[in-house]
């Protein structure tokens, strides 16, 4: 009884400390039209993510993502946005609303996903994993306000973090799209 008890602790320490290796590509969502949308979709590829809102005082950084999406965009790197209002109610509208505003206002065209929450008690998974050292195995990155952009590797592994004034255009952006 003794070597089956120890054989279920083992077992279990093993599978507890497997079910954390998980990565960006572990994880699945839903586009902003409500499809389903599997991120590991998107393994080769260079990955950043931002959280967006519509009435926030950096909103016009939809410009530069679309900039910087038509420039590199493709087989080696996307950006997703991730509608979210955790911030002052800057993005009160419907996913409906979000996307008109995201094509009549800045033509967007990179991909986005259905409002969520990127903090609090109804965080999303995804950004639980991206915010949470214990899970990504890189770094604690608590969202400090709209835009903050997040940069996953072709493996999607968590590589940096970049603060919401970061322009999107940024040389530590644009050096690491354009790294090996």
């Amino acid at each position: 009884m003794k070597i089956v008890t120890i054989a279920l602790i083992l077992l279990l320490t093993g599978m507890s400390g497997f079910a954390q290796q998980k990565n960006f590509h572990s994880f699945k969502t839903k586009t902003i039209d409500g499809k389903p949308f599997d991120l590991a979709s998107l393994k080769g590829k260079k990955v950043l993510v931002v959280n967006t809102a519509s009435k926030c005082g950096l909103t016009p950084q939809y410009k530069d993502l679309q900039a910087l999406y038509a420039k590199y965009g493709g087989s080696n790197f996307v950006i997703i946005g991730f509608p979210a209002n955790n911030f002052l109610s800057q993005e009160p509208g419907t996913n409906a609303d979000i996307k008109q505003f995201c094509t009549d206002e800045y033509q967007v065209t990179f991909p986005m996903m259905q409002k969520i929450s990127v903090k609090g008690d109804d965080i999303d998974p995804i950004y639980k994993w991206l915010t949470s050292k214990s899970l990504n195995n890189k770094m604690d990155a608590e969202v400090s306000w709209n835009f903050q952009k997040f940069m996953i590797d072709e493996k999607g592994n968590l590589v940096d973090v970049a603060s919401p004034r970061t322009k999107p255009n940024d040389d530590k952006i644009v050096n690491w799209i354009n790294s090996k």
